[in-house]
């Protein structure tokens, strides 16, 4: 079990837990999980964490096949200006590692954002807290445990 599976069982969350053999060698890791599981990468999302102007950390929740806009996450939140995070920021603040980075069960809750596209799934997949296991969840679900908003966060 990880923090993330934990708090979806807490909450008493509807949610599939899905296993997969990771390849080290993989590229990325949105991409691998949905190769291996089968599943169209606009339902399998990965979960990124930027550093604003202010210094503040924030989450934002996008398809695997899609880029993250650092000014629309930036607008999202009401700041100015928004860059990837440090990799050892990320890990101390979440306490997962890079490619296991879950929005659920992180060491310090940080503000979330969903990309709007995600209300167009019935469920969507999200990292369980390590690679290889994704947690399979509605995104209405996902905005309440994490406290998210739903915003346009790709171009």
């Amino acid at each position: 079990m990880t923090p993330a599976i934990n708090r979806a069982k807490k909450a008493k969350i509807s949610h599939k837990v899905h296993e997969y053999q990771h390849d080290a060698s993989s590229e990325s890791y949105g991409l691998e999980a949905s190769e291996k599981l089968g599943i169209a990468p606009e339902k399998v999302f990965k979960t990124l964490v930027v550093s604003l102007d202010s210094k503040e950390l924030v989450v934002g929740i996008v398809p695997v096949n899609a880029k993250l806009c650092m000014k629309l996450i930036a607008k999202a939140v009401g700041a100015k200006k928004a860059n990837m995070a440090e990799p050892s920021e990320v890990q101390r603040s979440t306490g997962y590692v890079l490619g296991g980075v879950s929005p659920l069960g992180q060491k310090k809750r940080l503000k979330t954002v969903i990309d709007a596209s995600a209300q167009q799934q019935n469920t969507i997949y999200v990292s369980a807290g390590r690679r290889g296991l994704e947690i399979e969840i509605s995104p209405d679900d996902l905005a309440k445990l994490t406290s998210a908003r739903f915003f346009e966060l790709t171009q």
